[in-house]
């Protein structure tokens, strides 16, 4: 008895247990996460930032992801990320993959046309690194950045018009592959009157916007993985 008793602890540790099933669930899922400082969550910690808010929500629901690979940087546009992506060594398939985008695009004053082209280039690609499943590619919406106080003295309503061409764009784009998509844009307007929404430094979310997201994720991923629990 003693000898089974050790063999059950052995084959159980750093198994996830799902809160309907009795049986164990292993760590079978990977994410991978694409874009810029949206992505890392700059100016919070690591563990904040939204994919790994998204993976530890996961674990907690009994699904068994394991750690958010990230592949972004701040500052990054799309022909940044692009480039990087080509030096990348990526194990694909992977089960789900986020793309969020085109700040930066916009912040710089690219056109809307170069947006266009290089964002579909990621999406194929992001759409490849699923192992060709459009419906586990998720696409998120550029964030308003002009109403956090970073953007005080500049025209808010003009950007909030260019935030909204590009989104139009990314929309209609990941409409077309048939990958789904998540409007956060009107969510993080609302910092314009919750601070609690907007990191120490004034321009980027706080962990509190970024669970908001991770919930709204949460949410579709769940959603394709039913059949299979």
């Amino acid at each position: 008895m003693l000898v089974l008793s050790v063999l059950v602890v052995f084959f159980t540790a750093g198994k996830h247990y799902h809160k309907y099933q009795s049986s164990p669930v292993m760590d079978t899922y990977r994410l991978l996460a694409l874009g810029d400082s949206y992505t890392i969550g700059e100016s919070i910690p690591r563990k904040d930032n939204f994919p790994n808010q998204l993976t530890a929500l996961l674990r907690n629901e009994g699904l068994g992801f394991g750690d958010a690979e990230i592949v972004a940087k701040t500052g990054w546009t799309t022909d940044e990320l692009l480039a990087t992506m080509q030096k990348q060594a990526f194990h694909p398939p992977y089960d789900f993959v986020t793309l969020l985008v085109g700040v930066n695009n916009q912040y710089r004053g690219r056109s809307l046309e170069n947006y266009r082209v290089e964002f579909e280039q990621l999406l194929q690609w992001a759409i490849t690194l699923s192992g060709n499943r459009p419906g586990r590619v998720i696409v998120l919406s550029i964030p308003d950045w002009g109403v956090t106080p970073f953007a005080a003295g500049r025209d808010r309503a003009q950007i909030a018009r260019e935030i909204d061409l590009f989104n139009q764009a990314n929309a209609a784009i990941s409409d077309r592959y048939a990958t789904q998509y998540i409007n956060i844009t009107t969510g993080t307007r609302e910092a314009a009157i919750d601070e609690t929404l907007v990191a120490a430094d004034g321009l980027h979310p706080s962990a509190k916007e970024y669970a908001k997201w991770a919930q709204a994720i949460a949410g579709l991923i769940k959603k394709q993985l039913e059949p299979l629990n």
